[in-house]
């Protein structure tokens, strides 16, 4: 029996049930959470006084809540709310009501009726206002929930007559923002009031309070209105009469928003008649607010000035008689409009008199008139912009500066009546002011011609100390036009000042003198025996071609000559000789030239080499066929494929030089090709079937192999901009067959295990990263090493190390070549340093243990946040390298895409025996932790520790050489 009893035990505890994969449940993990509602009712529980409350309600407030929780510490807070008698405790609830509301994921419409019921008690108006503010970010956060916003409407009327002005302008507030047009307010509620109200709209509610006796409460009905306006309302043209008192209130706010007011009506109804006060006449909305805004032009406050004036360059639709009254302080006939002899003859006619002579003064005029109220435009309008110019403030200056601007642009005839003020800007006494009224200047040059005494005025300029300023001023005189002879003499007379002046002002002035020369070719042509001293008996001598000064000549007469056939006659032979120079040293400055007959002597050709390089389509076309042939490539050990790769990437090095709109693509698929080149000799049979003795040196030549294609896949990804998301997979994917090669090296040099094992497990954390971030471009990379590696990933996890080594050699020694797909447009960052030259043999000299400040001048294109990423490096003979980061302040912008570093960086040293050569240099830094813009994370392999560091450095410029000579310290 007890054999049997234990018989059945064993078989009834040790029954095996198998339980398929599919029918396990899931482990369900429950993190629980402290509750943020009891926490604070414990808080608010144990506070003694008011203080303590405030001061825990002050910590809570910097913790944040999360969404499930809310709606218990809403009603916790509203509980304590209900209780506490201080105001300021009760100030803070209420404002902590409109915090909870914004937290992400959470919907207060549960609060919304807990959070009304509030007001009714409330007898504090503070927090009377505070509640109103919480609601409209609880109504904010409902924009979906119309019944929700008419309740918040209602509160908000009902509030309206409130005593307090904090209470009414939060009101108004509430109803800029939730107001809805078409719904009336008050329909359903009680009360003598809402009913009165019910069928009227939220903007005449709002206008009844531009009239209130509290200026805050002014101002905030005005912007209440310009809400609607923003939200799309169309606002009522009644409001403008209105608008316009309020522009002559006591208090600046109030003006200031009516200035908006008044210019968002003219915008609305520009072409609606508005009669003139007292008299008949009648003028378009636009003109009359015109004329009201520009006579804001004299208020009193400099911050109303400064808006009207920007205000007024807006108005593009206004008259142009309104619009240069702006520039004639003279009133124009008593701001009246003139009657013709007909209709003061119909007049009279139609009264049945004629004067006599024998009454005196019979024939006076019947009316007395009276300026201040016969008015067709304001008396302050007369001038506006003149006084504007004129202000004491340079904010107002500024803003007159750039509204004329606007105005100019669009009105040639305005522009050239402005002309006469915008030179005159140039001698203020504000850099900022200067150098806005130049810009203006440069933007409006299409429409303007230059007079002798105008030119003369902005020629001054040239002296002015700041580097800004002088190179906008060239940049100006780019893009002009003058009117006579006298003017380009006088032109190239100051810019020689200039060049004297300021010797780093030397590209910038040939620049201006290039444009100068090829926008008034009539101009030069007499000048031209006088610039370049020749003369018609006798042989004059030779200039010196070292002089900046003379070649600044050449560049004004061989651009002027380009359109003008006859000038080329005048040439001396030694100016043939010197054009064929500066064709070759200067050819961004100096242009082909047809020069007939002297192709033998001076080896000029009638044509330049570089226009016969082909259209941009024909260059396109070649650069996908260079593509599509390389694309028949199947795999790295393909049999002709590294001659076909070696001459591909010749043709397309050849194809960025020719063509400098393709450039950036045509580099970018060159490099790409190295890369697979690199990859393809590094993996070649014969490498890896060596005798052991040479595995040493063939591991030389493949971990080099492994280390360019790795940095040049740094280049492709940061040197260039335009990359969409499949050529970063391309990327990533190069990188990641240099790490395989890396780790495949790795494996064969060392002995340690425990290494190698962590160089694999990174190696696949690699992968799968790459999975995870380029899951969409995977269908794009078929038969490829990452697809071949994805499928073989189970198996790569479970094997060991050495097996893992040899299945990642296979694979990567059978993966295919990938085809590179272009997108529209690539550019390529480049920088070229202008200063230094590196072209003196005088050394700087300067005491050892000292500095001595280098000046840079640097144009970059193409960069990205130029403020991050480029640094200047500085290498010294003895090997020393030093990396200095600019400050922002350094950097311009003078064009799209197009940067400018100016800065100087410091040298110092010991004392040296003779003069040695540095090298200075632009790099491109780059960050490894955000190397993708999708987020990519490197791990870089334990065997390369410079590889694994966060920050990188990318040379994008030639390397310029200068002279030093630090001297010992004199005794």
């Amino acid at each position: 029996m007890a054999a049997h009893l234990k018989k059945r035990v064993y078989e009834e505890f040790s029954k095996v049930v198998q339980v398929t994969h599919e029918e396990a449940p899931a482990k369900k993990l429950r993190l629980s959470k402290p509750s943020k509602s009891a926490a604070l009712h414990v808080d608010l529980c144990k506070a003694s006084s008011s203080t303590d409350a405030l001061q825990y309600l002050l910590t809570f407030s910097r913790k944040p809540v999360e969404a499930e929780s809310v709606e218990g510490v809403v009603r916790i807070l509203l509980e304590h709310y209900y209780k506490e008698t201080d105001s300021s405790v009760r100030l803070k609830i209420a404002s902590l009501l409109g915090l909870l509301s914004k937290t992400p994921g959470f919907s207060p419409d549960c609060i919304v009726d807990d959070a009304i019921n509030t007001l009714s008690s409330e007898k504090s108006h503070q927090v009377l206002a505070q509640l109103l503010d919480s609601l409209l970010v609880i109504g904010s956060q409902l924009p979906e929930s119309p019944a929700v916003r008419l309740r918040l409407i209602e509160v908000a009327y009902k509030n309206l007559s409130d005593s307090s002005f904090g209470v009414r302008t939060k009101c108004l507030q509430l109803l800029g923002c939730l107001g809805l047009l078409e719904a009336p307010l008050g329909k359903d509620s009680d009360g003598p009031g809402p009913s009165l109200a019910a069928m009227r709209d939220v903007q005449s509610i709002i206008s009844d309070y531009f009239g209130d006796q509290d200026p805050r409460v002014r101002t905030a009905a005005l912007k209440a209105m310009l809400q609607l306006h923003e939200r799309g309302m169309k606002i009522h043209q009644i409001i403008y009469d209105q608008a316009c008192r309020l522009l002559s209130d006591d208090y600046e706010q109030v003006r200031s928003a009516a200035v908006q007011m008044v210019w968002v009506l003219s915008q609305l109804y520009p072409e609606s008649i508005v009669p003139i006060p007292s008299s008949n006449e009648e003028i378009r909305l636009v003109d009359d607010a015109f004329g009201k805004i520009s006579h804001m032009v004299s208020d009193g406050s400099w911050m109303v000035r400064v808006q009207a004036a920007k205000t007024l360059g807006s108005m593009l639709q206004v008259s142009p008689h309104f619009l240069e009254q702006t520039l004639d302080k003279k009133l124009m006939s008593d701001l009246r409009r003139k009657r013709t002899a007909h209709e003061r003859a119909k007049e009279l006619f139609a009264s049945g008199e004629f004067s006599s002579g024998r009454k005196w003064a019979d024939d006076a005029p019947k009316e007395k008139l009276d300026t201040n109220t016969v008015n067709l435009i304001a008396s302050g309008a007369c001038g506006a912009f003149v006084h504007g110019l004129e202000d004491e403030m340079f904010e107002v200056r500024n803003a007159a500066v750039e509204a004329l601007c606007q105005l100019a642009r669009s009105s040639p005839s305005f522009a050239e009546k402005c002309l006469d003020f915008l030179v005159d800007m140039f001698n203020d006494e504000i850099e900022e002011v200067r150098l806005q009224s130049i810009h203006v200047l440069r933007q409006i040059s299409t429409h303007i011609t230059l007079r002798e005494d105008q030119l003369d005025t902005v020629l001054a300029v040239l002296e002015d100390s700041s580097r800004d300023i002088r190179e906008a001023l060239h940049e100006l005189l780019c893009f002009t036009n003058v009117s006579t002879k006298e003017c380009i003499q006088l032109a190239l007379l100051e810019l020689l000042k200039n060049l004297n002046k300021y010797p780093t002002d030397r590209s910038s002035v040939w620049k201006c003198l290039k444009f100068l020369g090829s926008r008034h070719p009539t101009l030069v042509l007499p000048l031209v025996p006088e610039l370049l001293s020749t003369h018609p008996y006798f042989d004059t001598p030779e200039p010196d071609m070292d002089d900046p000064a003379y070649i600044a000549v050449l560049v004004l007469v061989f651009n002027a000559a380009t359109s003008c056939p006859t000038m080329p006659a005048l040439f001396s032979d030694h100016t043939f000789r010197h054009y064929a120079y500066l064709r070759d040293s200067l050819s961004h400055l100096v242009p082909p030239l047809r020069l007939p007959g002297r192709k033998q002597v001076y080896g000029l050709d009638s044509v330049d080499c570089g226009s016969g390089s082909g259209s941009v389509e024909s260059a396109q076309l070649f650069l996908q066929q260079s593509l599509n042939r390389v694309s028949t490539i199947q795999n790295l050990e393909a049999a002709g494929a590294p001659e076909l790769l070696d001459l591909t990437i010749r043709d397309l090095q050849r194809l960025g030089e020719l063509q400098t709109e393709l450039a950036g693509a045509a580099d970018f698929c060159a490099t790409f090709l190295r890369c697979q080149l690199l990859l393809m000799k590094a993996l070649q049979e014969k490498l890896w079937n060596i005798s052991v003795p040479l595995i040493l040196k063939q591991n030389i030549t493949v971990t080099a192999a492994a280390q360019q294609v790795l940095d040049e896949s740094y280049k492709l990804e940061f040197l260039y901009s335009g990359l969409e998301n499949r050529q970063v997979a391309t990327i990533h994917h190069v990188r990641l067959q240099a790490k395989a090669l890396q780790l495949i090296l790795a494996a064969r040099t060392r002995h340690g295990l425990d290494s190698l094992i962590s160089s694999c497990e990174k190696f696949l954390q690699d992968v799968e990263s790459f999975q995870r971030l380029f899951l969409t471009e995977l269908p794009h990379l078929q038969d490829s090493f990452v697809e071949k590696l994805l499928e073989l990933l189970p198996r790569l996890s479970s094997c060991k190390p050495v097996e893992q080594v040899k299945i990642l050699q296979t694979t990567l020694r059978q993966s295919g070549l990938l085809q590179l797909r272009l997108p529209e447009q690539i550019h390529r960052a480049t920088a070229t340093i202008i200063e230094p030259t590196g072209e003196s043999d005088n050394p700087l000299r300067f005491t050892s243990g000292l500095v001595v400040a280098l000046d840079i001048d640097a144009t970059l294109e193409h960069v990205q946040d130029p403020q991050n990423s480029v640094k200047v490096q500085v290498l010294y003979p003895d090997g020393q390298s030093h990396v200095i980061h600019p400050k922002p302040a350094d950097f311009r912008k003078p064009g799209p895409n197009r940067h400018r570093l100016i800065t100087q960086v410091y040298l110092s040293h010991t004392a040296w025996t003779e003069p040695s050569q540095i090298e200075v240099r632009l790099l491109l830094a780059y960050s490894s932790s955000c190397s993708s813009r999708l987020g990519w994370t490197d791990a870089m392999d334990s065997l390369h520790p410079a590889e694994g560091t966060v920050e990188g450095t990318i040379p994008f410029s030639k390397h310029v050489k200068v002279f030093i000579m630090p001297k010992p310290a004199r005794r």
